[in-house]
């Protein structure tokens, strides 16, 4: 229901109200984020160890990843192409190679983190009824730090609106990404307001999985963990490749990720012009992640 997502979304409507200059203070709202990530993602896999047929429902979990995957991806690559036709980005970056297992190691990271959550939940004897709780407590002490980075990220309202093209690239990725998910409701037969609100992680594993699991479940939840976090391992191996042919495609595909994770690979391949471009994307993405997510939640509860 309606009060149902804005209870959700009120921290990060709180934290965003706080606007602090304070690199120490940002350095350690940084540091507690990523220890919170870590810390949901093992309560998820603790969710995971209490479902009833574990196995079945970790196969309905790759079946899912692989349908919203294909579904997305087609949909974003085929249109993201326009952008690079019609409004082109001067590529200077040097074609050279990254150390890309470094990077895929940090997100192999929390799949192994889940994977141990998982693990412990399947040896544990006692009553597991605590982890829903204990995650949605968490979720919001995360949103509202969230809330902090997003108002404190460097970007006025000025920067992300003069930027046309890092506007139409989140734009066309929040449409494409949607017709994704319609395409992927039909073919799974899901609720359609589920399908549309796992299709709105636009990478952002973390949240995204939190956000779903805490509405509708483990199984939705870890399906939209693995969907976005494919999206981040399959844009760092298409960055390096692309970028200088079709700088937008590389930027979008990016999703939220183009203004943190995968910004430095963005740089260092396709200069310093696509910078600003992957920052507002990745921002405007980051920023109605949660938006869209609790707004499609609230929808399919409603009907519910």
């Amino acid at each position: 229901m309606l009060p149902g997502m804005l209870f959700i979304f009120a921290p990060l409507v709180v934290g965003y109200l706080i606007q602090t200059s304070s690199s120490i203070l940002l350095a350690r709202i940084n540091r507690a984020t990523n220890y919170l990530i870590f810390v949901i993602l093992a309560l998820m896999g603790l969710s995971l160890a209490s479902l009833d047929n574990l196995g079945q429902n970790l196969q309905l979990i790759l079946v899912y990843v692989a349908v919203f995957s294909i579904c997305i991806g087609v949909s974003n690559l085929v249109a993201l192409p326009i952008v690079d036709k019609l409004f082109p980005i001067h590529v200077i970056g040097k074609k050279n190679k990254l150390p890309l297992s470094r990077m895929a190691l940090e997100s192999t990271k929390l799949i192994l983190v889940v994977g141990v959550g998982l693990f412990v939940g399947t040896l544990l004897t006692i009553d597991l009824g605590w982890v829903d709780i204990t995650s949605e407590s968490v979720l919001f002490l995360l949103l509202f730090l969230i809330g902090i980075q997003l108002r404190n990220s460097g970007l006025s309202l000025r920067q992300i609106l003069l930027n046309k093209q890092g506007m139409i690239i989140a734009i066309i990725i929040i449409f494409t990404s949607i017709i994704g998910g319609i395409i992927a409701a039909y073919i799974l037969d899901i609720g359609l307001y589920q399908a549309l609100a796992m299709s709105c992680g636009f990478g952002w594993y973390s949240l995204s999985g939190i956000l779903m699991g805490d509405a509708f479940g483990p199984v939705f939840g870890g399906a939209s963990f693995l969907i976005e976090l494919v999206r981040e391992l399959v844009a760092l191996v298409m960055i390096p490749l692309i970028i200088h042919s079709r700088p937008s495609v590389a930027i979008g595909y990016a999703g939220a990720t183009a203004m943190d994770f995968t910004l430095p690979i963005i740089q260092t391949t396709g200069g310093v012009r696509c910078v600003p471009v992957a920052i507002v994307s990745g921002f405007i993405l980051s920023l109605l992640v949660p938006l869209l997510m609790l707004f499609f939640v609230s929808l399919a509860e409603q009907i519910a």
